[in-house]
């Protein structure tokens, strides 16, 4: 009766170490594929967020330059504006950094 018993402790034992080495090890794989899901999308996300940066630059590039383009058609269309125009900033930053206090 005592060796069924030792037996029958030791197989219970033994079935549930079985089991919890399955779990251990499907807990395992599965955290495993956690993170790889989480690089996925941390991946996915940068290369947007680079996209959009592309895309950013872009438009601030395109936007400089057209008002590069603007401004210089205003300078050639209009000499004498832009003559005043420098010599008024001109007066007043010597005006600024001449005055006392």
């Amino acid at each position: 009766m005592a060796d069924e018993l030792r037996s029958t402790v030791r197989s219970v034992g033994t079935t549930i170490k079985e089991t919890a080495g399955r779990a251990a090890d499907n807990t395992k794989a599965a955290a495993e594929g956690l993170v790889d899901q989480a690089a996925e999308r941390v991946q996915e996300d940068y290369g947007k967020a680079v996209d959009a940066a592309k895309d950013g630059a872009a438009a601030v590039k395109d936007a400089a330059i057209a008002g590069h383009d603007s401004l210089r058609k205003f300078m050639e269309d209009n000499p004498h504006t832009t003559t005043a125009l420098a010599l008024g900033i001109g007066v007043l930053i010597g005006y600024t950094a001449t005055r006392r206090n």
